[in-house]
């Protein structure tokens, strides 16, 4: 059994779920007490969305708040948006990773229908306004409870740019920012309570451009090389190419350019493709696979070809220590539970999103089970997670059925909706966290799982080490 350390001769209290041991809902008590600054913070970046390596402003609020609430912070010179702060001194260091880039094209009022803030503008359709803004409030409250515990080691949040296909994390491992870290927390929105334990999938997303010879597409044609043609024969070759893949693998992709004009035969075209699986040795096995694809499109259509890596994240490495630390740590939280004036937003938005079976509201006030079933999403925590122990949970900032990724996920992630499962991940980052402090043991173990699940592995990211903070993209 697992136990919360107190300090000089105090008892040590269990963590129990379903019960509340005094430390525990004293931090439970910190995280309300601390939130209403966080609240307005939360609501400030989803007023003010900013795309990748673009977060200005979101980094210096939440950077901000941070140093009023005590932290030293120092940020890097190739990453103006990206920043660490942390609080006390020595082992163990445990760190907690924010986020708070928003996605192009999802602005959003927070109102039930399709209302944008700003046509065509940014917006936070995956709520990485509450991501950040409830690590960086968990780790006030775990300074808080460790002054007056007094607990040893360092609390540290990880303020991470350009998760939405900007790899931030890869740049920050790159850079040695993990490097001491004994453990790292990580959550993210979504429609439901519940720890991760499924890997995620590892994904590559590329540009490749192809370029022919131009020529009179009707007085001409035989003069003319298409790079169309190129494009047209390396996409029909990949979906070829998906019979003879393992069945987890998600190939998909869009022709971004297709040629000037009908009547000219194409000098230019591209295509931006993104491969994903869930392990990353095999993944490098299919892109390879998807490079001849390329080659064959280039040479049967007298064309040339080049290919760009835009980002590549690796998979999650699952640590069953933290996934049960988060499981108990979330139970202690709770779940979220609405309002009738909620209830009424939520069935309007939810009506938008057509006549399919929608879970019970309830759900959102219940922990599930750890998630076991394959997501089939990618994040660059995962690339952390190769460097670090590193535990994840989901908690529901948005009504059960809710996709992220939508205008709807925006509206709600600017609501008290949003704002209550904001405070759900807060809370159980911060009992895990103290935990974590007050356990050496469970430190311990969470060590050891890691290295047994990275024995004979080597992290080695797709992405190539020439490319640079900035030049990733969606």
């Amino acid at each position: 059994m697992t136990y919360l350390r107190a300090t000089l001769g105090m008892a040590l209290l269990p963590v129990l779920a379903g019960a509340q041991p005094p430390q525990a809902q004293a931090v439970l008590d910190a995280v309300e007490r601390l939130s209403p600054p966080y609240k307005q913070l939360s609501r400030q970046i989803w007023e003010n969305p900013e795309l990748g390596w673009q977060e200005q402003r979101s980094a210096a609020l939440l950077r901000a708040q941070l140093e009023k609430a005590g932290f030293r912070t120092r940020g890097f010179d190739s990453m103006p948006t990206a920043f660490v702060a942390e609080w006390g001194d020595g082992k163990p260091v445990i760190g907690i990773l924010g986020e708070y880039d928003a996605l192009p094209g999802l602005s959003q009022e927070d109102v039930p229908e399709r209302q944008p803030r700003v046509a065509g503008a940014p917006g936070h359709g995956c709520g990485h306004n509450l991501f950040g803004t409830a690590s960086a409030l968990a780790a006030v409250a775990v300074k808080e409870r460790m002054q007056a515990l007094g607990l040893k080691g360092t609390v540290r949040f990880y303020g991470t740019p350009a998760e939405e296909g900007g790899g931030g994390k890869i740049f920050l491992i790159r850079a040695g920012a993990f490097r001491d870290a004994d453990v790292v927390l990580a959550w993210h929105p979504g429609d439901f309570n519940a720890a991760d334990d499924n890997p995620y999938l590892a994904n590559i997303s590329a540009r490749v451009r192809f370029r022919g010879t131009p020529a009179h597409a009707a007085g001409a044609p035989e003069a003319g090389r298409s790079a169309l043609d190129g494009l047209e024969i390396m996409t029909h070759a990949v979906n070829l190419l998906r019979e003879h893949v393992p069945q987890e693998t998600r190939m998909h992709y869009i022709v971004t350019s297709g040629g000037a004009a009908a009547n000219i035969v194409p000098e230019f075209a591209e295509l931006s493709i993104i491969v994903r699986h869930p392990d990353l040795s095999e993944l490098g096995r299919i892109w390879e696979r998807v490079k001849l694809c390329a080659d064959a499109g280039a040479l049967a259509s007298g064309t040339k070809s080049e290919i760009e890596i835009a980002s590549a994240y690796a998979n999650f490495v699952r640590n069953p220590v933290l996934r049960d630390l988060l499981d108990r740590s979330l139970r202690l939280a709770g779940g979220v539970r609405y309002t009738d004036e909620e209830r009424a937003f939520i069935d309007k938005i939810r009506a938008t999103l057509g006549a399919r079976a929608m879970p019970p509201l309830e759900r959102a006030a219940e922990v599930l089970p750890p998630k076991t079933s394959l997501s089939s999403v990618s994040t660059d925590v995962g690339d952390v997670s190769w460097v670090a122990p590193v535990g994840h949970f989901t908690a529901a900032t948005m009504p059960p059925g809710v996709p992220l990724h939508t205008w709807q996920s925006t509206a709600c992630a600017g609501t008290e909706i949003g704002r209550k499962g904001m405070l759900v991940a807060a809370k159980t980052l911060a009992l895990a966290s103290l935990e974590l402090l007050g356990s050496p043991e469970l430190v311990r173990q969470a060590r050891a799982a890691f290295e047994e699940a990275m024995r004979g592995q080597t992290y080695r990211s797709l992405l190539p080490e020439d490319r640079k903070p900035g030049q990733t993209g969606h």
